[in-house]
């Protein structure tokens, strides 16, 4: 009975192929037995962190090229055409180049992850999303290529057809084009990281996530925006989060009957105001207070002062304001609103002048009249 063909092949011989198959699927569930019981504990309990990531890197690879293994030695136990055997030779060639691809995506990635991800500080590489991704796509064009040439593919062939194609794709997808250089160019010229506070032409928010097409914003709202690389890297970024203090700048106006004594009176008042309210630095070159202009209804007093990194924008703004107003509500100040002065022409005198005009003369036309007669009377 062993001894039947099916497709050109005994049935002994179909059998040993697929216990081949099954033993490498064996081997397979006992080797991940092993990591589950004996390896990764024993790599957890160690001090150094190489070991882990090496597990982590070998663990799938391994127990898929083990699969491969027992497969093609079961193909290879079998009889077929000899151009089946070239196709099945060639696919096996490029699972293996992918497979060690894919040992060393896992090992980079995770080294990057563990040596560079985070600073010595313990606090998390904010561009490390976009790393991994660059590295991993980097990897994979690299892998691809190896598995093909490997196979006698042309590759210079190859980069010529790609490349007349990628004319026609970059015409087709200039703005992909363009946000991908401009997540390169956000990578490498790192003027914000994510969980950074950026203000982009405006726009204020929270990065949440860099990707190769888009950054996204996390606004004051809580919506989350998303803007094409190309235009973050062509506008004027302010990176809140990076800067030390916040300078912060109050315009007071007084009465134009403010005396000259009160006026430097109140400039000491609001140079020793922000060593009174919290988070306001108190550093004599970090406060500024002059008298600044003669304004249409007031004389207006400029100042200047730097809200500390800690300190709450909307909150130290708020203390700041109400400290000014107690000040110079103590020291008798008065604070200007708008007023308008309306000056009357008296017109007195052109009223005079036309009442002095002599009077005219009514008797020339009473002589005029032809006199009554008395006759009737008579």
């Amino acid at each position: 009975m062993l001894e039947y063909e099916i497709l050109g092949n005994s049935l002994q011989t179909w059998l040993i192929s697929i216990l081949f198959v099954l033993g490498a699927f064996v081997i397979v569930k006992l080797l991940s037995l092993l990591g589950r019981k004996v390896i990764q504990p024993f790599v957890t309990r160690t001090r150094t962190q190489v070991d882990d990531i090496i597990y982590y890197a070998l663990d799938s690879p391994v127990k898929f090229a083990v699969m491969l293994l027992g497969i093609w030695i079961a193909i290879h136990k079998l009889v077929y055409p000899d151009d089946l055997v070239r196709y099945v030779d060639k696919t096996y060639r490029i699972l293996i180049v992918l497979d060690i691809t894919w040992v060393l995506a896992r090992l980079s990635t995770a080294l990057l992850q563990r040596y560079w991800g985070h600073h010595a500080s313990g606090h998390v590489q904010k561009m490390m999303p976009v790393v991994r991704r660059t590295v991993l796509v980097l990897i994979w064009i690299v892998g691809v290529i190896t598995a093909l040439s490997n196979v006698g593919v042309d590759i210079n062939a190859l980069w010529g057809t790609l490349g007349i194609g990628g004319v026609a794709l970059a015409l087709a997808a200039q703005d992909t084009v363009k946000n991908i250089l401009g997540a390169i160019t956000i990578f490498t010229d790192k003027p914000f990281g994510i969980g950074d506070t950026i203000n982009v032409n405006g726009m204020e928010g929270t990065v949440v996530d860099v990707g190769l097409r888009s950054t996204r914003i996390l606004g004051y709202d809580r919506r989350i925006t998303s803007v094409p690389n190309y235009k973050i890297t062509d506008a004027n970024i302010v990176n809140i989060t990076s800067e030390p203090m916040r300078r912060a700048m109050v315009k007071v106006g007084v009465t134009y009957d403010t005396s000259a004594e009160k006026m430097r009176q109140a400039l000491e008042l609001l140079r020793g105001l922000p060593a009174q309210v919290k988070d306001v630095s108190d550093k004599p070159s970090d406060i500024t207070a002059y008298f600044s202009a003669y304004a249409d209804s007031a004389l207006e007093i400029t100042f200047y002062y730097y809200i500390e990194k800690q300190g709450d924008i909307l909150g130290v703004t708020s203390a700041m304001n109400l400290a000014i107003l107690a000040a110079f509500n103590g020291a008798g100040l008065q604070f200007a609103f708008p007023t308008r002065t309306v000056l009357v022409q008296d017109t007195k005198s052109s009223g005079d002048e036309s009442s002095d005009a002599p009077a005219k003369s009514d008797k020339s036309d009473e002589s005029d009249k032809p006199a009554k007669s008395d006759k009737s009377q008579a």
